[in-house]
């Protein structure tokens, strides 16, 4: 689900630009985002379906409610604050 709306004149956009063979790429609150699989290995495996359905969480957060994932945008830019992925 591509969610498009202004709040206070803020970007709340989210939506999956590409799905490549190493990660998927998101636009997010007016930045692009590069999301590795390795860091982010929910996504390889999903359906194409479930990785389009991204939705706004805040003003900070995205979330796949199909796969179960909720991402704070903060560890797409400092990635290190955030050691911990799916195993």
């Amino acid at each position: 689900m591509n969610q498009n709306s202004k709040t206070n004149g803020a970007n709340t956009s989210v939506k999956v630009l590409a799905i490549v063979s190493n990660g998927i790429t998101i636009e997010a609150f007016g930045s692009v985002y590069f999301l590795p699989y390795i860091t982010n290995p929910w996504f390889e495996n999903a359906k194409i379906s479930d990785v389009f359905n991204i939705e706004p969480v805040g003003r900070f957060g995205v979330r796949w409610d199909a796969l179960d994932v909720d991402l704070a945008i903060e560890s797409f830019i400092h990635p290190e604050k955030y050691p911990l992925i799916a195993k």
